[in-house]
């Protein structure tokens, strides 16, 4: 037997009252119909109920009582035991049979509990049978009708107390479900921030800081000899670090480039082959091909940044003299290339990412791509130059499956 803590099926207070007040009460019933009957054995009949009310009494305040269910069965069986003494002097003991039904359910298993619900039936028949000195059916009728009753409404609050737990607990996953997807979501949200932003840093302030570094070497070598020169290299440098805090304040607050504003991306990317010619020591040229159409502001921002670090590569490690890039509309695409007659690369053996050398522009490029549902394609090889395309659908549809490549600032 389960020795552990026998709470009643979860009944309100107001239930359990009820239930000590009815045996009382029927106690009290007998006790009163004895004293006015004046039958054979009164005292006794006053002892047992007294009794069986005492030992009542006493099972809710006696802590083991609460705690363990074999010492609820042995009060529950000193209980009954009382309850058979004043049935076997009273016939009017009949009626504590049916608060004992509750018990018997309440702090028996099922099957125990049903088991001690027919015994306790049959004794109060047979008890009742012998006091009258008779047997008829109307005998049985109300003991086991009550038992009915008793077993009915017990087990149907404990189907009821059952379906509520379950539900209770569904409702508890349901919230704790919600609570990870929430915390999934915010942390899924704070990556793709941290990816815009890695992006972001990389094509504008790392490149634009790269820029900066090139042009201040410049300025370098032409002091003291030529320092019109000079002065003029500074000025570009200048000039690309305010360019870059107003790239930076803009992608911060999530914003189209300043290139873009009030302007088109041939536009855009024209006064990016224009200013690169005149900071660099190489001939950007731009070239627009197909009927240009308006496009996503997501893709203008893409190509535009793809451009900007392709270009800047091209000037940082190509040691190249002339870049081409192409805007291409192509119906239902459009496309950004960038060729250049520098040193080239084995794009099979690129070298690892690393925060100090940087090498996280081509991720960068192909996760912007990526996010969109386009391609990014690099031909090159030593000594051939380098031709990188672009292309994005004017519908796009992003690839669930493809994993987004985070582009940390070089």
């Amino acid at each position: 037997m389960n020795t552990t803590a026998p709470t009643l099926t979860p009944t309100s207070r107001a239930l359990a009252w009820c239930l000590h007040l009815l045996v009382v009460g029927l106690l009290a019933l007998a006790a009163g119909r004895a004293v006015a009957d004046h039958p054979p054995h009164t005292g006794w009949v006053l002892a047992a109920a007294v009794a069986c009310g005492l030992v009542y009494a006493a099972g809710p305040v006696l802590p083991r009582v609460s705690r363990s269910r074999r010492a609820a069965a042995l009060w529950l069986a000193a209980v009954s035991i009382l309850w058979l003494v004043l049935l076997a002097l009273s016939a009017n003991g009949v009626w504590v049979a049916f608060p004992l039904y509750f018990l018997q359910l309440h702090l028996l298993p099922r099957r125990a509990g049903l088991a001690a619900v027919a015994v306790t039936a049959a004794a109060a028949i047979a008890g009742f049978a012998v006091h009258q000195r008779t047997f008829n059916a109307a005998m049985a009728i109300g003991p086991a009708l009550g038992a009915a009753v008793a077993v009915a409404v017990v087990w149907g609050y404990q189907a009821l107390y059952r379906e509520s737990e379950q539900r209770r607990r569904l409702i508890e996953e349901l919230t704790a479900t919600r609570a990870d997807l929430a915390t999934a979501q915010h942390t899924a949200g704070v990556l793709a921030e941290r990816e815009r932003l890695a992006r972001e840093i990389h094509d504008t302030l790392a490149q634009g800081l790269s820029s900066i570094q090139l042009l201040l070497r410049a300025a370098e070598r032409a002091l003291p000899q030529t320092p019109e020169s000079a002065a003029r290299y500074v000025d570009q440098a200048r000039q690309t670090a305010v360019d870059n805090l107003v790239e930076a304040r803009r992608f911060v607050a999530a914003l189209a480039p300043p290139a873009l504003e009030g302007t088109t991306l041939a536009a855009a990317l024209e006064r990016l082959c224009a200013t690169t010619s005149t900071r660099h020591r190489i001939t950007a040229r731009f070239h627009l091909t197909g009927e240009p159409v308006p496009l996503p502001t997501a893709h203008e921002v893409a190509l535009l940044r793809i451009a900007q670090s392709a270009l800047a590569n091209t000037v940082r490690h190509a040691e190249a003299t002339t870049a081409e890039v192409t805007l291409s509309y192509l119906g239902d695409h459009v496309a950004v290339d960038i060729v250049d007659d520098g040193r080239g690369f084995d794009p099979a053996h690129l070298p690892v990412p690393d925060p100090e050398a940087g090498g996280f522009g081509l991720a960068a490029m192909r996760a912007r791509t990526q996010a969109l549902g386009g391609t990014l394609a690099v031909e090159s090889a030593p000594g051939h130059g380098t031709a990188l395309a672009a292309q994005l659908p004017l519908d796009p549809t992003p690839d669930p499956d493809t994993p987004s490549h985070p582009a940390p600032e070089a």
